[in-house]
């Protein structure tokens, strides 16, 4: 089993960043892929950021505003977000797949507000 904690979030600004970050925790294991998602009120959870063994891709909203990385010492994945917009306001999960399954965080709010 593999554990995953999300921190970071919060209330920001336009125009602001925030960093959050995806802790692993529990079993060892080899990701095939390590990824953010994010849940707005009303809508479908959509796949912000993706890094695999091929790369790392980003949806279109979030291109050149958002980066994601890996930090292998401390067994974390984090998403820099910068240029903050309203409409990126959404709980923000993390997610691991590995060759068994897949596993959630139990998400983080951000709220990007005047």
């Amino acid at each position: 089993q593999v554990q995953l904690v999300e921190s970071g979030g919060g209330l920001v600004q336009p125009g602001g960043s925030l960093r959050l970050s995806c802790a692993a925790s529990g079993s060892r294991f080899s990701p095939l892929a390590m990824s953010w998602y994010r849940q707005a009120p009303g809508k479908q959870r959509e796949m912000v950021a993706r890094m695999t063994s091929g790369g790392i891709i980003y949806t279109d909203s979030v291109k050149g505003r958002f980066t994601i990385s890996r930090d292998n010492d401390k067994n974390t994945v984090d998403l820099q977000m910068n240029s903050l917009q309203p409409e990126d306001t959404a709980v923000y999960y993390c997610n691991i797949i590995t060759t068994d399954r897949d596993y959630w965080g139990q998400g983080t709010q951000v709220t990007v507000s005047p």
